[in-house]
């Protein structure tokens, strides 16, 4: 069993259940994992790798509320805008979630 050795501060326990709040919904694991692979990414490109039908006003729902909270970062260039990982350690969370629940540890 893993035991925390430094106990988190309450805003530590705050960011990270915003983040888990965040990430909390399939397409936005799935813009996770494909970014993972792949990155940086704008809005057609991603919508145009979800593995369903994908609107792109909601992609840019997802990408804006997930870029809001920190999980992503984004960049304009000319009229496009390109998403990426802003910090690559919320990977293991999902890591994590995968590997110990689903059977699987890949991403």
């Amino acid at each position: 069993m893993n035991v925390i050795q430094t106990p988190p501060s309450r805003a530590q326990i705050e960011r990270a259940a915003q983040v888990l709040k965040t990430i909390a919904h399939p397409v936005k694991l799935e813009i996770l994992s494909i970014l993972a692979r792949q990155e940086p990414l704008d809005v057609s490109s991603l919508c145009s790798q979800v593995g369903m039908e994908c609107q792109i006003s909601m992609m840019s729902h997802h990408l804006s509320k997930m870029k809001d909270n920190g999980v992503l970062l984004s960049e304009k260039q000319g009229k496009q805008v390109f998403y990426r990982i802003a910090d690559r350690k919320v990977l293991n969370i999902f890591e994590c979630i995968t590997a110990h629940h689903l059977g699987s540890n890949t991403i």
